[in-house]
């Protein structure tokens, strides 16, 4: 998408709509609500339940309007033994741990699935070398653009089917401040009348920062500050404009660890052989060979007091059953405020003092919807977004 700086080459009209969507990953309803982010330019504030998991599968759903299970969208990596871009590892698998699962082999891994065999470029060995033939990853397509879910109609393939002008802003190429300041050169410059931007930044700072109320409040004032810049361009291009902030997830309160990996891997059951395991940080996915390991696995979880066993018929609930069962057989969910303390992907040295990932009804998980303008419709999950976002496929 080129930037228009001659703007005396425009030719709009201003009084086409223009609307103006930033994406805040991570800025839940608790941070927010008690403090000033733009209230005198977004009077319209709640709110939104988000699904149970992480970005992966809750950025899909608000550019679709769908549950996970409605976008095949979840977690970055799903059961698949037959489509594994790594199966070539199968034939390293009798090297011992020491040459085969170290943080050099990791790297030559990870820049060998983002560089070669089509990943993307967020891919990241998160379960062991060892475990990667019998996993796909999910993400090999930026999300952000038209055709980036594959099997669903996003925004982006709405306004490209609508040949709507619009500009889309993401980490992928840039940081928030550059985001920021291209957006604010665009609203003033080009013909688009749609803009989205994500600001991913947020997220990385309230893993280490969501405690500290008076550093979350600095850095939530530039945000402000900058976003206010963005929201008074557009208004001096469209007084009828819409602007609107949302967010995915908010971040809960680390308090407690639990090393759910050394628990089940004490029961002695061989992985892949007997079963396989992906370790986040809130929760586990479990795939079984062998009846013996399912019975003594799952019943161990069920002691387990910080955590449970989601049930089927609450998977259905929460959009995240998935019949071919690729994100797991058993799916257990640590509580709100505990955390995987050690996992392929983070170790003991990790520390963060907030999470996300929780269940949905946990309000430290909460997302927002922050508008200028009253939605047309009752706002109560993160999929709710959807219809607004598709109101600027009307755009002139």
């Amino acid at each position: 998408m080129k930037n228009c700086l001659q703007t005396g080459s425009i030719d709009r009209s201003k009084s086409s709509p223009i609307h103006v969507f930033v994406l805040i990953d991570a800025l839940g309803w608790q941070v927010i609500k008690d403090r000033s982010f733009l209230n005198r330019e977004l009077t319209f504030r709640t709110p939104l339940k988000t699904v149970l998991g992480f970005s992966s599968g809750a950025i899909p759903s608000i550019l679709t309007g769908l549950a996970p299970s409605r976008t095949g969208r979840w977690n970055l990596f799903y059961y698949d033994p037959v489509n594994s871009p790594f199966r070539w590892l199968r034939v390293l698998s009798a090297l011992p741990d020491s040459l085969l699962n170290n943080r050099y082999v990791r790297k030559a891994i990870k820049e060998l699935g983002r560089r070669v065999l089509g990943m993307g470029p967020l891919f990241e060995c998160g379960v062991s070398p060892r475990l990667l033939p019998w996993f796909n990853w999910s993400e090999k397509t930026s999300i952000y653009e038209a055709g980036g879910i594959a099997g669903s109609s996003s925004i982006f393939d709405l306004l490209r089917e609508a040949d709507i002008d619009h500009k889309i802003y993401s980490y992928h190429t840039l940081s928030d401040l550059q985001i920021l300041e291209r957006a604010k050169i665009d609203i003033v410059a080009s013909n688009a009348t749609c803009f989205f931007l994500y600001l991913s930044e947020v997220d990385h700072f309230l893993h280490g920062e969501c405690t500290d109320q008076t550093t979350v409040t600095d850095r939530l004032v530039w945000y402000e500050g900058q976003l206010r810049e963005v929201f008074k361009l557009a208004l001096q291009r469209n007084k009828a404009m819409t602007f609107t902030v949302i967010s995915d997830h908010g971040v809960t309160p680390v308090h407690s660890r639990y090393d759910l990996v050394h628990d089940i891997q004490s029961l002695g059951f061989q992985m892949p052989k007997q079963y396989l395991a992906v370790y986040d940080s809130t929760m586990a996915r479990y795939w079984f060979f062998d009846e013996g390991a399912r019975k003594a696995v799952v019943k161990k979880l069920e002691g387990i007091t910080c955590g449970r066993i989601l049930e089927d018929s609450h998977l259905d609930q929460l959009g995240i059953l998935f019949t071919d069962r690729r994100y797991g057989e058993v799916i257990f969910l640590l509580d709100p405020g505990w955390l995987v303390a050690q996992s392929d992907f983070n170790n003991d040295d990790w520390r963060p003092t907030g999470m996300h990932g929780y269940h949905p009804s946990d309000p430290h998980s909460d997302a927002v919807f922050l508008s200028n303008r009253d939605p047309h419709r009752e706002m109560i999950t993160i999929m709710d977004i959807f219809p607004c976002l598709r109101e600027a496929t009307s755009a002139a």
